[in-house]
């Protein structure tokens, strides 16, 4: 059973290597683009590859019982992640590579540490705007060592929303993006489409948007950027359109983070109308 004192120890340890990480994006040049299984929107680089190897290698070192779930090991290796109660490190070595790979700054190294399957540390950091947001699990989140909290709304027609229109490119989810964004329009305030799963998580618990929804991710994209949400005391649900409303699951993380449970559940009936037109 990990104490308090390990838990500070694992989080701060693997702060710096981070941060060490954030210098290997700021420093890249000459990228190699690739595309994962033909998708054309699920872009893959030689520096995701290059860090998530960094990581992996040197936190396996200083703790070589701990196991890993990374985006490109699991794709290389072509298999389902598995969650186990021993202490997981799950990382997206660069989330927003379609962002990276054109210079634009919402981009981010994403890191999570799982105990007993129960999110306890998250560490996101965004080297191009020097945004390095992080949380233990009952203790906050933070920005740059700063408290965050989110926005408090709760009502839908003054809230601004992060809704992740380029996954509609997935046939398998563009008709339940297309229905909802229809919907939605008509009862948000604003909306924005930023690119980057990690950093949208973020942004609701610093209170930048106050809803972001996405459906179709992998663990690695929400392993840090959920419990930063929970521990600015904002709220995560499920967003798919079978468990709509119902607690959030690492492992098939489609989530509904708003800065209220109030605010989620107005976009929740308002979704539920739009999948059952």
């Amino acid at each position: 059973m990990e104490s308090e004192n390990d838990i500070q120890f694992y989080y701060q340890y693997v702060l710096q290597l981070v941060k060490e990480a954030g210098q290997v994006l700021l420093e890249a040049r000459d990228i190699n683009i690739e595309t994962k299984d033909n998708k054309t929107w699920d872009l893959v680089t030689q520096y995701d590859r290059k860090i998530e190897d960094i990581l992996i290698k040197q936190i396996k070192n200083k703790f070589p019982d701990h196991k890993f779930i990374g985006e490109e090991e699991c794709s290389i290796a072509g298999r389902k992640p598995i969650l186990t109660d021993d202490p997981t490190w799950i990382i997206d070595p660069i989330d927003g590579t379609a962002n990276f790979v054109r210079s634009f700054p919402i981009t981010c190294i994403s890191v999570g540490l799982t105990i007993n399957k129960i999110q306890t540390i998250g560490i996101i950091f965004n080297p191009y705007m020097n945004e390095l947001f992080t949380a233990i699990k009952g203790k906050g989140a933070y920005l740059n060592g700063r408290r965050i909290s989110t926005s408090q709304q709760s009502e839908i027609s003054k809230s601004v929303m992060n809704y992740e229109l380029s996954l509609a490119k997935n046939h398998e989810l563009r008709e339940l993006y297309m229905k909802r964004f229809k919907n939605l329009m008509t009862a948000i305030q604003g909306i924005r489409s930023l690119g980057c799963a990690a950093l949208g998580l973020c942004y609701v618990a610093l209170g930048t948007t106050d809803i972001y929804q996405c459906d179709g991710l992998q663990p690695w994209d929400a392993a840090a950027g959920v419990l930063i949400v929970r521990e600015a005391g904002g709220y995560v649900c499920d967003s798919s359109k079978t468990f709509l409303g119902q607690e959030f699951d690492l492992m098939n993380p489609n989530f509904l983070a708003a800065s209220t449970k109030k605010l989620a559940m107005q976009v929740i009936d308002i979704e539920r109308l739009a999948d059952n037109k």
